[in-house]
């Protein structure tokens, strides 16, 4: 679907005249409620006046970080069913954390993990080259080691194995065979 001339003149009369997004975007068809909040947004029709005060909408100050989308003002003589396009949920939720961006080692729970493999890697870390990660290249390890946020990080930069991003003790804990995978899988359900 697109906002041809025609269609956009009937959203901004629909909005006018008070009409509500879900309403629109029936009326309209082949468009959703978000698409005519966002149309809306766009064409600056965002605040609607229902006739309470007659002071402009620019001399409010918009608040610095609104993360929600503008919801469409409801009129009286609507019933208060019409809450039901906009979900308590989805105005309440917190803001979601953002992942950190860029392949993450698949390691195994350390419950998984062998004490052997374990002891292996404190020795392995013990050796580490302490590697920033302006100093990697294809063929360092690239396991990371300590907490992003303090001094004490570095990347292993231990010889990586052939076709692999890490050291041999590190392809031990990040890579498992796919039988003892499976059989992990089995024994839990």
């Amino acid at each position: 679907m697109s906002w041809t001339d025609e269609r956009v003149e009937q959203l901004k009369a629909m909005w006018n005249d008070g009409k509500s997004a879900s309403q629109i975007a029936k009326a309209l068809g082949g468009v959703t409620r978000n698409a005519v909040i966002g149309k809306v947004h766009r064409l600056g029709l965002s605040n609607r006046n229902l006739g309470g005060s007659t002071a402009p909408a620019e001399d409010k100050p918009a608040p610095a970080t609104t993360v929600d989308p503008p919801s469409p003002a409801v009129e009286p003589s609507d019933p208060p069913a019409s809450q039901e396009d906009e979900p308590a949920t989805a105005r309440e939720a917190p803001p979601r954390p953002v992942p950190m961006s860029g392949p993450q080692p698949p390691a195994a729970p350390l419950s998984e993990v062998s004490a052997e493999a374990l002891a292996n890697l404190a020795e392995v870390e013990k050796k580490a080259r302490k590697l920033s990660l302006m100093q990697l290249t294809e063929r360092t390890c690239k396991w990371p080691i300590g907490d992003p946020a303090t001094e004490e990080f570095w990347f292993c930069g231990l010889p990586a194995m052939a076709g692999k991003p890490y050291c041999e003790a590190h392809v031990a804990v990040a890579f498992q065979p796919m039988s003892s995978r499976r059989d992990r899988r089995a024994g839990s359900r």
